[in-house]
């Protein structure tokens, strides 16, 4: 119950201003249509998209429910259920207890917290007596690989570096073969998020994913994109951008605790389908967990 309770507090301007808006909704009697458009409104707002804004609607009409039976406490009770029924099938399991191999390219743009999320990730598959190494990929940056540095040293994981400038394939090759050589469990390559540059962050990706091939063809078994929920609807773009480049086998989803609009979580879920690894809703280690639909839908209703 300690992440739903950090959950909670970290949801805290998203559910307050779900709360707000939809009492505001049913403070007054108005006919159930008013009341439909209004709810539809509202989840538009909150960044739940206009795809769940809209299937959320014909949901509660199909109910058909009369205007004394369309209150505030249904409304949250379907509300709550079918958050849920999006978001549980994405459940994705952070830590295999099983011993396969896995290298996990970490994406993402600039700020997204991704170089700090890769660390937090380290420290979760640590507690899990998975060994692991960190490919420092994001040569671009001098602060991104200092960053990570930083990091590995507190949670006492190996990281492979090179130059600032550097060619990050050859960084991802040398710590995936050192992985191999070294009995690891995991190879986590941090990656440049650059995504006002199109071009050359394919051709990057690309690079990145044929070297880590010469050494195992089924690498790499999991490309995970951190994205920024203050970020809105934006999200959507960098997800469509970046899947031009690999197909995504997971989002890490941070920063929920900055923004008052968390139904872009579950805008991104029913929009792509793709597995849902994570959520922060804070800068402490504990801040980042599994991420559990029942969790979070509780946690978005105050």
């Amino acid at each position: 119950m300690g992440f739903l309770k950090n959950l909670k507090e970290g949801l805290f301007k998203s559910s307050s201003n779900i709360s707000e808006s939809v009492s505001n909704i049913f403070l007054k009697s108005k006919p159930n249509e008013k009341i439909l458009e209004e709810i539809e409104d509202f989840m538009i707002q909150c960044d739940f998209g206009i795809d769940v804004a809209s299937k959320f609607k014909l949901i509660l009409a199909n109910k058909k429910f009369s205007e004394e039976e369309l209150k505030k406490e249904n409304f949250y009770n379907i509300f709550s259920e079918e958050v849920t029924k999006i978001l549980q099938p994405l459940e994705k399991k952070i830590v295999n207890t099983g011993p396969d191999f896995k290298t996990i390219i970490v994406c993402g743009v600039n700020g997204t917290g991704k170089t700090t999320t890769i660390g937090k990730l380290s420290k979760l598959f640590k507690n899990h007596n998975k060994k692991v190494v960190i490919g420092a990929a994001d040569t671009f940056r001098a602060a991104a690989i200092d960053q990570l540095k930083v990091w590995c040293d507190k949670n006492n994981t190996e990281m492979i570096q090179s130059e600032v400038g550097a060619d990050p394939a050859s960084v991802a090759f040398k710590t995936l073969e050192y992985a191999k050589n070294n009995n690891k469990d995991l190879c986590i390559i941090d990656t440049a998020g650059r995504l006002q540059n199109k071009k050359n962050l394919m051709e990057e990706f690309a690079k990145i994913v044929r070297v880590l091939k010469k050494i195992d063809p089924d690498a790499p078994q999991e490309t995970w994109i951190v994205l920024d929920a203050t970020t809105g609807q934006n999200a959507i773009a960098q997800i469509e951008e970046f899947q031009k480049i690999t197909p995504l086998t997971g989002i890490v989803m941070t920063k929920l605790d900055g923004t008052a609009k968390g139904g872009i979580l579950v805008a991104l879920a029913d929009r792509f389908k793709i597995p849902i690894v994570a959520i922060g809703v804070g800068e402490k280690e504990e801040d980042l967990n599994q991420f559990i639909a029942s969790e979070y839908s509780q946690a978005l209703i105050k």
